[in-house]
């Protein structure tokens, strides 16, 4: 079997791999957007053009103020043929194809990290969110699978090269042993949980954002004149189908963070003799879990439905992300294992 500084020099490789793999992904997915949005304004520019055409032929008059005849309008210019490499549908195979070889190669980097160490890869800030960003794009497929969601990708690729840009240059931490606090089964259990929770919000959280950004501009298209930023909205589904998945996606997530808490508490019975001590760490991930539970109790009440909801749902994953990188890099706690 390979040397742990082999096994660890592997995963550094298969991560930055990973990486570049993940950034081609999301050119690949903005082009699918900019390109079917591009087509869609061709087409619905053209029929007005043509009539604008026809308007000014034979306006001017003939010699000795007769009329000219008038002369038949030019024939349409023709569409050029799509190649069979640059479509819609073959840049979305292209980018799906991308998504999917990364993932792969992040699960070998994620592999090779375990075996170094020999523990499960998520001991640390460096590894939880490179776990964290892997648990995202899994989340990712599952919806390119279940519901076709290609204009999703970019969305999500984009945030996931970020954050293991972050993670590789600023959070890095090279292999080394465990704390004896964290020297237990739960180790497994309670931080995987927590971030295949941490994964689905982040999901569910882009499409919120672009449901906000749907249900703003409503109605918008290339022929209303408004602005090409506003105008990106009719490339997404309706905002009621976005409000839907990203609900779907939190119903999925809130279990398994509501699990992380439990499974948190009882190894902090075991490893520090109580369940519960009002740590940071342990207050924000309640404070988490308690801002998701009223956006979902907001989703079944009359008059918070839709943007109000929405907002709520945002504000959680502020939560997250600030018990994630604020109590990890600048709060002090028992749960101090950045490894910064």
């Amino acid at each position: 079997m390979p040397s742990d500084s082999t096994l660890a020099t592997l995963s550094d490789n298969l991560t930055n791999g990973a990486t570049a793999i993940y950034l081609f992904a999301a050119l690949a997915f903005a082009a699918v957007f900019a390109y079917r949005r591009t087509r869609e304004t061709v087409h619905a520019e053209a029929p007005a053009e043509r009539v604008a055409e026809r308007v000014l032929v034979g306006v001017g008059g003939g010699v000795g103020g007769g009329a000219a005849p008038a002369e038949s309008p030019p024939p349409p210019p023709e569409v050029p043929r799509q190649s069979s490499v640059f479509t819609a549908d073959s840049l979305s195979r292209w980018a799906v194809g991308l998504t999917v070889v990364g993932w792969a190669v992040h699960l070998g980097a994620l592999t090779a990290r375990g075996f170094a160490a020999d523990r499960a890869p998520w001991a640390n800030m460096y590894e939880f969110v490179c776990s964290v960003v892997f648990a995202a794009v899994t989340a990712l497929l599952v919806l390119f699978t279940r519901n076709r969601a290609y204009y999703l990708g970019v969305f999500v690729m984009f945030p996931a090269v970020l954050g293991m840009g972050l993670a590789t240059t600023t959070l890095y931490t090279p292999v080394s042993a465990l704390q004896p606090s964290l020297q237990s089964y739960w180790l497994a259990i309670h931080v995987l949980a927590a971030i295949i929770a941490s994964g689905a919000f982040t999901v569910a959280t882009a499409l919120t954002a672009l449901y906000l950004y749907r249900d703003r501009n409503a109605g918008t298209g290339p022929a209303t004149g408004l602005s090409t930023l506003a105008s990106l909205a009719t490339r997404l589904p309706s905002a009621r189908t976005l409000e839907r998945l990203a609900r779907q996606t939190v119903v999925f997530a809130f279990p398994i963070w509501t699990f992380a808490i439990i499974a948190g508490a009882i190894w902090a019975d075991s490893a520090w003799g109580r369940y519960w001590g009002w740590d940071p760490k342990e207050v924000w991930a309640f404070i988490t879990w308690t801002v998701y539970a009223a956006y979902l109790h907001a989703q079944a009440t009359t008059g918070w439905r839709g943007r109000r909801s929405a907002m709520i749902s945002l504000a959680g994953y502020a939560c997250l992300m600030f018990n994630l990188v604020g109590i990890n890099i600048w709060g002090s706690g028992l749960h101090s294992y950045a490894g910064l």
